[in-house]
């Protein structure tokens, strides 16, 4: 394992990961090789996802300080009579709203990008799938057609040249080659000991990838409407939608630093296998295929002999040599016994299908196949798979920090809210001309003589400047005559 693959070589940001504290639950550190199967591993990737539970927990606890300065800051605004300033809360929504905004891009890249690399190694695992699964197809059915096929011919033809021994002599040698040609078939790898079955693998993975995908799809759909209804929200004044938002800002709050958790653990414990994919893959098979053949489809260079060149020249040799001994006696043998053409052709067929499954068997055993399906499916991983990770993990930090920098500015917009419909309710009752003041004001004899008396001296006066004045001579004689008259 000494030589190094110049076509694949793990990103730096993999590495970065790959170099994060493991530790176990009593916080001794733990090797950071790749060992899903050990429980020390399985809790250094458990700690680590814990880690933002500790950042809920001083977000929570931001909030809880934030409302009760909230609370002891009114009740001096109201023994002091002063009006909050609402520049803050302005600035607050403008600047949380540009980073969910920004934060959802960054998320809906980042998923877009853990879609691609998982779907490139379903991919991969479906096509190295079909290559295994054809090698075993292969194998088995020329294993079939020499142990049984050949053998049913064989031994019928073994009845019919009882009395030429020249022909029973060729006979033994053509079950000689067929036995030769059966030891090289089981010296070929049979990776259905390995009981693993990629196909299954790739769909059980493309299956939680897709609930994956769905959840973070409606994770950045919900900050979207959340950031939307605190924008109508603030514009509106509305009491409901704010109580609304701080509900399901709790929620997304919570699932923000949860995603963040799920993903450094994935992030860290994919980057952990991307360091060194080669030796976990070595010490899974080292049970069921030799470490020569899984170096051979590793690295699959050109001075790497191919392990199963041997087997596959031996095989193709001893199917020759049986070609041509039944070639002769179809020849020689027919004139003399003619019940023999049937079986004798048989074997033929057989070995003429058993010769195409051998072109194809090289062709399948041969690395660039499955070395390239390997390649893919790191790349695809370790790439696109792991990146996409880091954006989502910088997507829940952003959305998180944004959303408790939203819920700590809620309460001050209520505040705001509440104090200016106390100032316009104080304006409505001290305003005499506002017909809702005097509906809701009580009812006073004496204030509403008052109020009557005005109406009418108002009433009257606009009617004596409507009038023209009138002529001085009326006027005196009427009061003359006013003052003359008899008691």
């Amino acid at each position: 394992m000494a030589l190094v693959r110049q076509d694949y070589i793990a990103p730096w940001w993999t590495y970065w990961l790959h170099n994060f504290p493991h530790l176990n639950f009593n916080f001794q550190p733990v090797d950071n090789t790749f060992r899903p199967e050990e429980s020390n591993y399985q809790q250094s990737l458990i700690l680590l996802a814990c880690v933002s539970a500790v950042g809920l927990g001083l977000s929570l606890l931001v909030l809880a300080v934030n409302l009760s300065c909230l609370c002891c800051c009114r009740k001096e605004e109201e023994e002091e009579t002063k009006r909050p300033d609402s520049c803050c809360v302005t600035w607050a929504a403008v600047i949380t709203g540009l980073v969910i905004c920004s934060a959802v891009g960054v998320g809906f890249y980042g998923n877009s990008e853990t879609n691609d690399g998982v779907y490139q190694l379903t991919y991969s695992l479906y096509n190295a799938n079909q290559t295994v699964g054809g090698i075993d197809s292969l194998v088995t059915s020329s294993l079939n057609s020499m142990q049984v096929g050949l053998d049913e011919h064989l031994s019928r033809l073994d009845e019919i040249f009882s009395t030429r021994g020249d022909y029973s002599q060729t006979l033994r040698f053509m079950r000689m080659m067929a036995d030769n040609i059966i030891r090289q078939l089981i010296t070929l790898p049979d990776f259905s000991r390995a009981k693993v079955d990629l196909g299954a693998i790739a769909d059980q993975t493309a299956f939680v990838e897709y609930y994956r995908w769905l959840t973070y799809l409606l994770l950045l759909i919900l900050d979207l409407v959340i950031c939307l209804a605190a924008c109508v929200g603030l514009a509106k004044q509305s009491r409901w939608l704010l109580i609304s938002i701080m509900v399901f800002g709790v929620l997304t709050l919570i699932l923000s630093w949860a995603s963040l958790g799920a993903g450094t653990a994935t992030a860290v414990g994919t980057s952990d296998f991307c360091v060194s994919p080669d030796k976990f893959i070595v010490n899974q098979t080292r049970d069921v295929i030799s470490a020569d053949v899984v170096h051979y489809y590793l690295y699959c260079t050109p001075t790497l002999p191919n392990p199963f060149q041997q087997s596959l020249t031996t095989f193709q040799r001893s199917l020759t040599t049986m070609q041509i001994q039944v070639q002769g006696l179809l020849q020689f043998s027919l004139s003399i016994f003619p019940t023999a053409e049937r079986d004798l052709l048989g074997i033929q067929r057989l070995l003429n299908s058993t010769e195409f499954n051998l072109h194809q068997l090289t062709a399948l055993l041969d690395c660039r196949s499955l070395h390239k399906d390997y390649l893919d499916a790191l790349l695809g991983v370790c790439y696109d798979g792991v990146e996409g990770l880091l954006y989502l993990c910088l997507f829940s930090l952003l959305a998180a920090s944004a959303f408790l920098v939203m819920l700590c500015a809620v309460p001050r917009a209520w505040t705001l809210i509440s104090s200016r419909d106390k100032e316009y309710d104080d304006i409505d009752e001290e305003d005499p001309f506002n017909p809702q003041a005097r509906r809701m004001a009580p009812y006073n004899p004496n204030r509403a003589h008052i109020h009557s008396f005005v109406s009418f001296s108002s009433s009257l006066g606009s009617q004596n400047s409507l009038q023209p004045p009138p002529q001085a001579a009326t006027s005196s004689a009427t009061t003359s005559e006013y003052i003359t008259l008899p008691v």
